[in-house]
């Protein structure tokens, strides 16, 4: 136990080590403040005396809630050493984080984007106060788990931080080899001797390694054998890095470097991100400090990202989701320009629903006007133009088991039940993805079903109201034919002609609307009341599929059997009996492992391909149904302006008869009609009630036409 006057802890409560100190977890004697505090050990008073005291000047300069706070400065009271009386981060650091199986391929999206918003605040105080860190990495940013339950990050470690301008070098040499800038790696790690001074831009090296690291789980440059076992490689591949790569792997001794220029399919952040984050990692891991941007530059791109809104949009016809990040003021034209960037369905062929309904995107409606989405409940978009399934992008997670060897190594072993146990996480992780991706293809195919049986009812309704008019109209026109004949007598009289043709259009027109009658048969109708009814079922058969529920019970088993490991690793030896029960442990961890994989592969895969296969023809099915209802409805429209063509001729010939009777016209002589033995008074009469009755069309017309607008529409609405 060791002591200042107001703090004390137990050496052997260790939260991290250094080359020149060692943080302990403390406590305040009088109010039991849980806190940290930083010893220097002897190596670090072999610094220069402004070195020593230099961190203890910097921390006392900077308050932020994003870097460690400096409470007090005190010593130790049987060695009168100084100690660092720190805020204590009680969740580990990033580094911590990202060694823990669940990230060995990288945080999650929601998880990077607040380490991100976090160190780039922090980096920014930094600068404000003119303070480079000179030794970024995950190791130093801090981790504690706030009172809402989300993680806040924290720079910490400024042992190697100094006070400097934009525009001052410094000579020394400070930082972690794997994330120490070429320039400096060359001084401090190949020995080799140069007359170079460094910049503020040092640190943004560092901080894209960082955040290649924390969006990955691995690091970016990679010389066979390690970054610490082949330092001359690791060197070439940092000096000689393409512009525009964002990463180089040499995978065989002596072998041609690979260059990198996207984050891995591995990674599990969202194409919308990583189209965001690749620029900004391109042009900070640039060697040459004149192609390298600057901080001013660094914050204005990363805060681009941190500003922007976050919409979830579900491509139904691709079975793929996407996370489109824009601004809140950016408009509904740029939003769907952004989804034609990730999906390729231009502007004009998106079509939207949300919770069941049709999504209006007005063009210059505001994003944070949109509703706002999650993963389990996007935007569900549609595309008038067929598209075939793509489904989800993934690397076969069986290639990520790796395998042990039958020889006992409690630390060789430990690393195989973490790559195990890591590879587990992701297998999971994918098949989540791929129940989701079900789930919401069968949510999705069922709000286009039911809008497609509602759209057939009603074509068939306006198809009802269209012929309902028809009817009418070529009554009046018999009457109105009838008239002329009767006034006409033998003579001939062009009217009479021309309402001949008429009778002809209506007969045309009636027998395209009957076709339209029969063009919406039952069989559309049972077609989707199929898909609906299958929709249904196949939904009421995920709710019963236990996959996951299995794969998780295998991986507690698997964490528990990984935690024997760590306990067997800090053992030199193991005796008989442990080394029995170790085998029998690699043996189970074995065991699980295989059960994992013939589970995603067996069930998760082989539902989900047999899922989109079918989601591929029912979308084929009801592409076309859509296809001939819009065929249909246009057909309908066009019979409608013919109609109201129609009707205004038999207004005209109807207005134009009495001019015909009081220029003297005579009645036929031999009539054999109803209207040929109607006196000139009894004509004029019947012309007034087919007047009356003209209205009625008339007023049948604006309710059809009041109908077809009604239905045009809903069918123009998103349906496919």
């Amino acid at each position: 136990m060791q002591s200042t006057v107001n703090y004390l802890w137990k050496t052997d409560d260790v939260l991290g080590q250094g080359a020149t100190a060692s943080v302990y977890k403390a406590r305040n004697k009088k109010s039991g403040e849980l806190v940290a505090v930083k010893v220097f050990n002897n190596t670090s008073y072999l610094r220069p005396q402004e070195v020593q005291i230099r961190e203890f000047e910097v921390l006392r300069k900077l308050s932020h809630q994003n870097i460690v706070k400096l409470f007090a400065v005190e010593e130790i009271e049987s060695s009168k050493q100084k100690v660092l009386v720190m805020e204590c981060c009680s969740d580990g650091s990033l580094l911590s984080l990202l060694e823990e199986p669940e990230n060995a391929f990288g945080l999650s999206e929601s998880e990077f984007l607040i380490m991100l918003r976090c160190v780039v605040s922090g980096m920014n105080h930094l600068r404000e106060n003119g303070v480079v860190h000179r030794d970024i990495k995950p190791g130093n940013i801090m981790r504690l788990i706030g009172e809402d339950g989300q993680s806040i990050y924290k720079l910490t470690d400024f042992g190697a931080a100094r006070e400097l301008d934009d525009d001052e070098k410094f000579i020394s040499v400070y930082g972690t080899e794997e994330y120490l800038h070429p320039d400096m790696y060359k001084r401090a790690v190949l020995k080799k001797p140069q007359q170079k001074s460094y910049g503020v831009t040092v640190d943004l090296w560092s901080i894209g390694v960082t955040f290649y690291h924390a969006a990955t789980g691995s690091l970016p440059f990679i010389p066979f054998g390690g970054p610490r076992r082949n330092k001359e490689i690791m060197y070439k591949i940092t000096t000689e890095k393409p512009s525009g790569a964002i990463a180089g792997i040499q995978e065989q001794e002596n072998g041609a470097i690979q260059w990198i220029y996207e984050l891995p399919i591995t990674c599990r952040l969202s194409l919308g991100l990583k189209r965001q984050l690749v620029p900004i990692l391109a042009n900070i891991l640039e060697v040459d400090e004149s192609t390298c941007w600057g901080f001013d530059q660094f914050f204005a791109e990363t805060n681009d990202i941190l500003h922007r809104t976050i919409i979830h949009v579900f491509s139904l016809p691709q079975a793929i989701m996407h996370w489109v990040y824009i601004h809140s003021y950016n408009t509904a034209t740029i939003f769907l320009e952004e989804v034609f960037r990730q999906t390729n369905i231009a502007p004009h062929h998106q079509e939207y629903y949300f919770e069941g309904h049709s999504y209006e995107l007005g063009p210059n409606l505001q994003a944070h006007n949109l509703s706002r989405t999650t993963e389990s409940c996007p935007l569900i978009m549609l595309s008038t133009e067929p598209e075939e399934p793509v489904g989800l992008r993934y690397r076969d997670p069986s290639l990520e088991f790796p395998k042990f060897f039958p020889k006992i190594d409690v630390t060789a072993d430990c690393s195989t039940a973490k790559g195990v146990l890591s590879a587990t996480y992701r297998t999971l992780r994918i098949s989540r993805s791929l129940q989701q991706c079900q789930e919401l293809i069968l949510r999705g195919l069922y709000w286009v079903s039911k809008t497609l049986k509602s759209e057939c009812l009603q074509i068939l309704e306006r198809r009802q109201a269209v012929a309902e008019t028809l009817s009418f109209l070529q009554q009046d026109e018999m009457k109105i034919l009838m008239l002329y004949e009767s006034v006409a007598g033998d003579r001939e009289v062009p009217e009479i002609k021309g309402l001949t043709e008429l009778r002809t259009r209506l007969q045309t027109i009636n027998e395209e609307v009957s076709r339209c009658s029969h063009s919406v048969s039952s069989e559309h109708q049972t077609t989707l009341q199929c898909i609906i009814s299958d929709v249904g079922n196949k939904r009421s058969q995920m709710k019963e599929d236990r996959s996951i529920q299995q794969m998780e019970a295998c991986l507690g088993k698997m964490q528990l059997l990984y935690s024997q490991f760590k306990k067997n690793r800090k053992h030199l030896r193991l005796n008989y009996n442990e080394q029995q029960i170790h085998k029998l442990d690699k043996v189970n961890l074995g065991h699980l492992a295989k059960t994992v994989l013939s589970i995603f592969q067996d069930n998760c895969v082989q539902k989900y391909l047999a899922a989109l296969s079918a989601h591929g023809i029912r979308m084929r099915k009801a592409f076309e149904i859509r296809k001939h209802l819009k065929k249909l409805n246009r057909s309908l429209t066009a019979c409608s302006a013919e109609i109201s063509g129609c009707q205004e001729c038999l207004h005209k010939a109807l207005d134009e008869l009495p001019q015909k009777i009081l220029q003297g016209k005579t009645l036929s002589s031999a009539p054999t009609q109803v209207y040929l033995n109607l006196k000139h008074k009894d004509m004029l009469f019947g012309m007034q009630e087919l007047q009356d009755q003209m209205k009625i069309v008339a007023h049948n017309l604006q309710l059809n036409n009041s109908i077809i607008q009604r239905l045009n529409g809903v069918a123009s609405t998103p349906g496919l």
